[in-house]
């Protein structure tokens, strides 16, 4: 099933010429046994997602929180095999406990120059995961989807290097969440129907 009526809001950039394919695998189950702080009457309190702290030593996006994934290799044959593979490889995260439910359409990152296909999928079976090169990650976690939601914990960020722009951003697990991983969490959250209003004027400090 590929859901690709989700309409991704523009990211500036530099360049958005050719644009390398990649994949981030957004991984939903019931994930640990700490529950989310924040009532929701659209999704249960054991609800997760799965989340990577980026190294700091990364030349793109240097300490963000971000979706396992990565480029799409030669042998991966499409976006879902790459986005599994590359959470494998980034939390040891065993594949086949994933059930991939869908990808939704590819979204541009001008800055790092991909084209990034969100891959839906739900955790059946879930696995042990952490950090598995620390070169690449700073920790690996697991956000509870109703404290995402929680508009106490919700606001914009502004880039800080030129095209700026705002992105949504989310505080939760006690990080920021900003840029492409917040935009496809806040637009997953609208096209599910489980968002909350939230004050959109409101200003988050970005790590």
């Amino acid at each position: 099933m590929a859901a690709r009526g989700v309409s991704w809001p523009t990211i500036p950039g530099q360049d958005q010429t050719a644009l390398r394919p990649a994949a981030v695998l957004v991984l939903l189950g019931v994930l640990d046994d700490a529950p989310a702080r924040h009532p929701s009457a659209a999704v249960p309190a054991d609800l997760d997602v799965l989340l990577v702290a980026r190294s700091d030593e990364l030349t793109h996006h240097p300490g963000q929180v971000a979706f396992p994934g990565g480029r799409l290799d030669p042998d991966d044959g499409g976006p879902v095999a790459a986005a599994l593979r590359e959470a494998r490889e980034e939390t040891g995260l065993d594949p086949a406990g994933v059930e991939v439910l869908g990808t939704l359409a590819p979204l541009p990152l001008p800055v790092s120059r991909h084209l990034v296909t969100p891959v839906l999928a739900w955790w059946a079976t879930p696995s042990t995961v952490g950090v598995v090169d620390q070169r690449e990650s700073a920790d690996v976690f697991r956000a509870p989807v109703a404290d995402l939601i929680d508009p106490a914990r919700r606001g914009v960020v502004t880039s800080r290097r030129p095209p700026t722009f705002r992105t949504p951003a989310f505080e939760v697990s006690g990080r920021v969440v900003w840029g492409f991983t917040a935009i496809v969490l806040d637009t997953l959250l609208d096209a599910l129907g489980w968002a909350e209003g939230w004050d959109r004027g409101r200003t988050l400090s970005r790590p």
